[in-house]
Formats: C-alpha cells, sequence, structure tokens
C-alpha cells in the first residue's frame, strides 16, 4: 500500500471520521532522464543562491511571499500547516449531491481514504453504507499544498474515494471555441448515432483500452540494450481524403464497425431514415378544413342573426 500522503479526520456533522489519504492511481510511464550525448554524462539542475553564488542545500530552502522586489515573506512548511482553517486539519463534509449534477470537468486526482486506527473503522463504515444507499456523493472542503479546496467523497467497492475537484472559477468558458454555424440534417444526426451504438462498450477493457505506447517503448528500450535491430514502426493507415459528403462518410464508418464486430456490412448501412415530414401539412390541412367549417357554420348562423 502507498504511504499516506496526508492525516487528518473526516467532519460530518457531529461525526468524527479519523483518516490517512493515499494515492488511488498509478503511473507506469517509462521516465527518462537528461544526459550530455557527448560522454551520455548525467545532466542534472542544482539550485544556486543568486544573492551568494553557491549552491544550496535543501534543508537550506523554504518558501517565501514577493511583497516587492525588495521585500519578501518568509513562511515555513510549519506556519503552512497550522493556518486558522478548520480544512487545515479537517475534510469538513457541506453536503450531498448526485454524482450526475457534477461536471465531470471539475473533478480531478483521485485519493483513497484509509479509517485511521480501530477506533476509526465503526464511523468510516458507517459514512460508507449511508453514502451508497443515498446514491449521492458528499461535497467537502480540505487545505492541501497551500490552498484550500473542495473535494467529493464518494463509494468505490468497500472504501471511501476523495476526488480533488476545481472551483467553479477555474474552468474556462467554452463559449470563444464554439464552431461556426453548421446545418446538420436530421438523417446525419441519426448515422452517427448508430455508429455510436455500434461503437458502444459496456467496459473499458480489452485491447483497444491499453497502453501501447508504453510497450512499444520498452520494445525499442530492450531492443537497444541488446543491440538488435530496432522493431518496424507498423505502416501508417491512408490517411483520408476531404470529406465531401458527410452522409456516406458516416455509413462507411458504420460498415467498418460492423466488420470489426464480424456483422456482415452493408446490410443496415442506411437505418434510421427519416421520413418525409407530413405533420405540417396536415396542420395545414386541419387548419383549412376549420376554416371552412367556421365559415360554413358562420354562414349557417347568419339569417338567424338578422332575423
Amino acid at each position: 500500500m502507498p504511504r499516506s500522503i496526508w492525516s487528518g479526520a473526516i467532519s460530518f456533522g457531529l461525526v468524527t471520521v479519523p483518516v490517512h489519504v493515499v494515492s488511488a492511481t498509478e503511473d507506469h510511464s517509462v521516465r527518462f532522464h537528461q544526459y550530455h550525448l557527448d560522454d551520455m554524462g548525467r545532466v542534472r539542475v542544482r539550485k544556486f543562491c543568486e544573492l551568494e553564488d553557491r549552491e544550496v542545500r535543501s534543508d537550506e530552502i523554504g518558501k517565501g511571499y514577493e511583497l516587492t522586489k525588495t521585500q519578501v515573506v518568509p513562511l515555513t512548511d510549519q506556519e503552512l500547516r497550522n493556518l486558522p482553517l478548520p480544512t487545515a486539519k479537517a475534510l469538513e463534509i457541506h453536503g450531498f449531491v448526485p454524482l450526475e449534477s457534477v461536471d465531470v470537468i471539475r473533478i480531478g486526482e483521485g485519493y483513497y481514504l484509509q479509517p485511521d486506527g480501530a477506533v476509526a473503522a465503526k464511523p468510516y463504515e458507517l459514512l460508507r453504507q449511508a453514502l451508497e444507499r443515498s446514491s449521492r456523493v458528499a461535497v467537502t472542503k480540505f487545505a492541501w499544498s497551500g490552498r484550500e479546496r473542495l473535494g467529493l467523497l464518494r463509494v468505490r467497492e468497500n472504501a471511501i474515494v476523495l476526488h480533488a475537484m476545481r472551483w467553479p472559477d477555474e474552468v474556462r468558458d467554452p463559449s470563444e471555441l464554439y464552431p461556426p454555424a453548421a446545418d446538420v440534417s436530421d438523417a446525419e444526426v441519426d448515422e452517427a448515432v448508430e455508429l455510436i451504438e455500434r461503437m458502444a462498450t459496456d467496459r473499458l477493457e480489452g485491447p483497444d483500452f491499453v497502453d501501447h505506447y508504453t510497450e512499444a517503448l520498452e520494445k525499442v528500450i530492450e531492443a537497444k540494450r541488446e543491440d538488435r535491430e530496432l522493431p518496424e514502426a507498423p505502416e501508417p493507415e491512408k490517411p483520408p481524403g476531404k470529406v465531401l459528403d458527410l452522409m456516406a462518410a458516416l455509413q462507411e464508418s458504420v460498415d467498418k464497425s460492423k466488420a470489426s464486430r464480424g456483422e456482415e456490412a452493408g446490410t443496415e448501412a442506411q437505418v434510421h431514415k427519416m421520413p418525409a415530414k407530413k405533420k405540417p401539412a396536415k396542420t395545414a390541412t386541419k387548419k383549412a378544413t376549420a376554416k371552412k367549417t367556421t365559415t360554413k357554420k358562420t354562414a349557417a348562423r347568419k339569417p338567424r342573426h338578422s332575423a
């Protein structure tokens, strides 16, 4: 199990749950260092004091806030840990919401919350089961790494997961990225939906959801280590030409998706064709009929009014 990166307590009304926070994910990427290519000597970044012009040790380095070019306020890690904030040592729950009500763009890194000892086991399990039964997630606030954050608590299997969240003003407005107005027909949308259905999957598992880049990189490193010929890169697929007929491109994509799943291509490529819209015509006919009927009724009533 990874080491604890934060210790505190979940504050849930008058209930307190002491917890440790551990990372819920692992990074399996291949890491590189920088080297001097002439002699393969390691290139390192050293930290120098610009006033003394000498390299400084890690224990000599601290944080500071620059008020002006000549005035800096030093802050120690201990002072930052003891900020006058209730969230400095607690995950304060402020409410509960449906998970689907949260825009996923605001959800960040995930962490497991581990109960801190036997005394925390019962309130931890109480909160876990209550969250699971309510089908909601808890909205919490906490202070890490020099800032207060918003978070979500949710249940994953038998553990409570904390997701760091972005504040609303940290999400950029996408309006400037909107594409220019374009006319898309109902038939084209239906064909795109058909393609989505053909490519639908219940779980993110299988050969399409494997890190092939890392696999290929490891093969290259192994070949170079053994002084073998490097594996050949696969021939890239012929890039598609300019799409002139969007509908034809969608239908061809549906056929390819069928073929990849072992289905016969071309048999249902043109499903979801929109029938001719006759509602407006019917409405117009009804209006005309109603008008005629009204006219007839009105004409029939005239002698009675003049009598």
